[in-house]
């Protein structure tokens, strides 16, 4: 994929071209970059026309100036949408990924042709406890980062994936990731119960791998509650970062819901 910087924000960003056909935008869980989605790339790529992006402080997308947040993250996105004349595009978003691809989807509904969230949560409405306890572990593993980043990506990646290969590239990643970017998430909770969800004129797929944590599985299932239109997979043999795990099972889900979604 072609690396792209963009010329108003700090985000740099990745296109793969082939036609005239739809728009795939990757967006990556946090801690790592885009690179998580090496295995969606090289299915995808004669298929559809890809975008990637690297999240605020991750990846390639490092060079930020003062008052740069990741709340601008959907203004930057919007504004590569039109700089690369994409009128909508299929969002895909992982952990992280997903909460940004929700505040996308709020912020512009109408440049949203489907949307897919997995091991992520519904930030319209997302309940107090649960955000607390979702706060709490992350300040826990934070503070593991601050006495050793090696030490951090070895815990990280047993909760971010399940299998030996997903874990190992996970952590490649995770260890690049800079201290300095923790800054970027910290107002991350910004995003969260801002928004009322309106009726969506585009399908939603959620869902997350049956070995993530206790609490993401009941994140799905609290957000299936509030939005009984959605479709639901649990990917087996998974954990948080789906596609990384079982990218084959992940692929074919994809390739299905986008042709479902494009009928």
């Amino acid at each position: 994929m072609t690396p792209i910087k963009s010329a108003n924000s700090p985000i740099t960003y990745f296109v793969s071209r082939t036609g005239q056909a739809e728009w795939i935008l990757f967006i990556h869980a946090a801690f790592v970059n885009h690179n998580m989605f090496q295995a969606q790339f090289a299915y995808f790529e004669k298929k559809y026309n890809l975008l990637a992006i690297d999240i605020i402080g991750h990846g390639q997308s490092t060079d930020t100036q003062k008052g740069d947040t990741i709340e601008k993250m959907s203004t930057w996105i919007f504004d590569i949408l039109r700089a690369e004349q994409i009128d909508q595009v299929h969002i895909v978003g992982v952990s992280l990924g997903a909460v940004l691809a929700q505040d996308f989807a709020n912020r512009y509904p109408y440049a949203v042709s489907s949307l897919a969230c997995f091991g992520g949560y519904d930030i319209n409405n997302f309940d107090a406890k649960m955000k607390n306890e979702n706060s709490a572990k992350q300040k826990l593993m934070m503070l593991k980062a601050l006495f050793s980043m090696k030490w951090f990506a070895k815990a990280n990646k047993k909760i971010s994936a399940y299998t030996a290969q997903a874990q190992n590239d996970f952590f490649a990643m995770n260890i690049c990731f800079p201290k300095k970017s923790f800054m970027f998430l910290a107002t991350l909770n910004r995003m969260v119960n801002k928004h009322k969800t309106g009726k969506r004129n585009y399908p939603l797929l959620i869902g997350c791998g049956k070995f993530d944590i206790p609490m993401e599985l009941e994140a799905i299932k609290a957000w299936k509650s509030c939005e009984p239109d959605c479709t639901v997979v649990l990917f087996e043999n998974a954990g948080h970062c789906v596609n990384m795990d079982v990218p084959q099972e992940f692929n074919k889900t994809m390739d299905e819901f986008w042709k479902g979604a494009s009928r």
